[in-house]
């Protein structure tokens, strides 16, 4: 079944009203026709089973035949901060992570980072992660539309997580599989968990001191050194197996 993407004001008792590109992408792309099945979710975690009723020009109108009661959705949030990496590797970062459960992604700019972006780039490169975003969205059938925020330096990306219950940064490092696997039992569902992964050059020793200053819990990835590509979807695919209902 396709799955489409919706505003909540969109939703109605009855009926869910398509819009924007989608339209042509049902119309011309899939050649979906009235009486066919499509899965709308509204971006908030609630996925509704529905029947097109009409194929407009400016609009599609889909019937509410049920809501889906199989939850996508972790009960806990992850945000997957992510230093810069080099060349399209980060594409492959979002599209990964969304379909592993991830909530939010942060880039951060880290002091080994070799990409350097300015602000009309960094625009134009947030607008094509939150693209792979929704793509991976929809073909994991997400109930949400995970955010890539905008680029902060690593002191915010520190700041932004002092709010979460448990913020975990795997350092190559550190070495202790016993406390690592003290600090995972700690993570459990309905929590708010921050993840740092460092880019191509790892962290700085002065970030790591700020991390560990601040309450971020170092933990061990085993003794192999992993890609920046590859730690946070390692990390990510533990806990989504340890948090899945």
């Amino acid at each position: 079944m396709h799955h489409f993407f919706v505003e909540p004001q969109c939703v109605g008792e009855e009926e869910i009203i398509i819009t924007g590109s989608d339209i042509n992408h049902i119309k011309n792309v899939l050649r979906m026709t009235v009486d066919e099945e499509l899965l709308i979710s509204d971006g908030q975690g609630r996925d509704y089973c529905c029947i097109i009723s009409n194929l407009l020009d400016d609009k599609i109108v889909a019937r509410i035949t049920g809501e889906n009661a199989e939850r996508t959705e972790l009960s806990s949030k992850f945000y997957l901060f992510q230093g810069l990496p080099k060349s399209d590797k980060m594409e492959l970062i979002v599209q990964k992570a969304v379909e592993l459960g991830v909530y939010e992604i942060i880039p951060f700019k880290a002091k080994r980072c070799v990409v350097k972006l300015d602000d009309k780039k960094a625009d134009s490169k947030i607008k094509r992660w939150q693209s792979i975003s929704e793509s991976a969205a929809k073909q994991s059938k997400r109930g949400i539309i995970p955010n890539v925020h905008d680029v902060m330096t690593f002191k915010e990306a520190v700041e932004y997580a002092k709010t979460f219950d448990i913020s975990i940064i795997p350092y190559e490092n550190f070495k202790d599989m016993t406390s690592t696997r003290e600090v995972i039992e700690k993570i459990g569902g309905n929590m708010n968990i921050g993840i740092f992964i460092g880019p191509e050059g790892g962290f700085d020793s002065e970030e790591v001191d700020y991390a560990f200053e601040n309450g971020i819990h170092p933990i061990s990835l085993g003794k192999r050194i992993l890609r920046t590509e590859t730690a946070g979807l390692a990390i990510l695919s533990v806990l989504m197996f340890k948090i899945e209902e």
